[in-house]
């Protein structure tokens, strides 16, 4: 049976020859090895070489500059709530951030373990549909960092652009915009990323972080969470996740063969204006999402009726189009159309779309 088309949200669909790829070096590792990524010694020279490599190809993919730190962890883009704070805090009190979603609503809700969090500018007032504009924004003079959620992955709305924060130290959680673009990585004190997305398969995040933010952890900070002891050994202070890490060297190497994340870009932006095409010209389907705050990367949509949603699913699981049911939050659909989700894919959820707002119509 051919592959389906995946719309998950997370974990979300791989490359198709990443997977075989990797399928080929499941048991012998480039056939030199004799065994798998997974069975090899996390200091060994093959694995040092696959991880190097790995950090090397993210570097010229995002054009990362000499003085960004790369660091290779576990724990989910959720463990970098409490982790930042721990971090970054130093002497300060206060943090900055925006409450754009639920990730927003997370992250804000673990920072307040450790300390008073200003909340600069908040989307609720319209269940998270928009992202303020910056006249609205509060800044506070004292914060220690200013943090986002560059795309929203649940409601589907991303920050247009980078937020200008008065050279404060930016903090954005990329997990599931990083790699999809180019990005200047210049301009933020920290980057941090599930994998889970367009990075490679879940049980990795990356942190890129400026080398200048390191040391300043709390002493209660664990060996574990703290980004300077994680930096000063190159990820392996405790066994990484190996074969995520391979599985997202691969991935990079995939992009970079692509043409890199311009071409990237282009093939994003046409997919998403497909997508949100089709339906903003339906009478039947509807984007709750204001039009400039509207996700590349995860779109999501409503029906006429509630009531047809349960067959809407049946029918395109039979027709090969997975995983498109909303978060459980939100309701509706959402179809999250990341890197590895073909063109084609975006296509044939089109064409099911229109076949079933025709057939609703007879």
């Amino acid at each position: 049976m051919s592959r389906a088309f995946n719309f998950c949200a997370g974990p979300a669909a791989l490359p198709e020859e990443v997977l075989k790829q990797a399928q080929d070096e499941m048991l012998d590792w480039q056939h030199q090895a004799g065994c798998s990524v997974m069975e090899m010694s996390h200091r060994s020279a093959e694995f040092i070489s696959i991880i190097e490599q790995a950090e090397q190809d993210l570097r010229d993919l995002l054009a990362i500059p000499d003085r960004y730190k790369v660091l290779f962890m576990q724990g989910g883009a959720s463990s970098q709530f409490a982790m930042l704070p721990m971090n970054l805090l130093g002497e300060s009190t206060q943090a900055d951030y925006f409450n754009t979603g639920q990730w927003s609503k997370k992250a804000i809700a673990e920072a307040k373990r450790y300390c008073d969090v200003n909340v600069v500018a908040s989307g609720d007032d319209q269940n998270f549909c928009y992202v303020p504009k910056a006249a609205d924004w509060k800044l506070s003079e004292s914060a220690a960092y200013v943090h986002y959620v560059a795309n929203e992955t649940i409601g589907g709305l991303e920050f247009a652009e980078v937020p200008e924060v008065g050279g404060k130290v930016l903090v954005a959680d990329m997990s599931s915009t990083l790699l999809s673009r180019p990005i200047d990585v210049s301009r933020y004190g920290v980057i941090y990323a599930g994998a889970q997305k367009n990075i490679g398969p879940a049980g990795l995040t990356l942190v890129i972080i400026d080398e200048s933010l390191l040391g300043n952890a709390s002493a209660q900070t664990p060996a574990m969470f703290n980004y300077e002891i994680a930096a000063k050994n190159g990820s392996l202070y405790n066994t990484p996740p190996s074969y995520s890490i391979y599985l997202a060297g691969l991935v990079f190497k995939w992009l970079k063969n692509l043409g890199g994340l311009e071409a990237m870009a282009e093939i994003n932006e046409r997919k998403a204006k497909k997508l949100y095409g089709f339906i903003d010209q339906s009478d039947f389907y509807a984007n709750p999402v204001e039009i400039e705050s509207r996700s590349w990367m995860n779109v999501p949509f409503t029906l006429a009726s509630a009531d047809l949603d349960k067959e809407f699913l049946v029918q395109a699981e039979q027709r090969r189009l997975l995983n498109l049911k909303g978060h459980r939050s939100v309701g509706g659909m959402r179809a999250s159309i990341y890197n590895a989700v073909p063109e084609k894919a975006v296509d044939a959820l089109i064409e099911f779309m229109a076949d079933f707002e025709q057939q609703q119509s007879r």
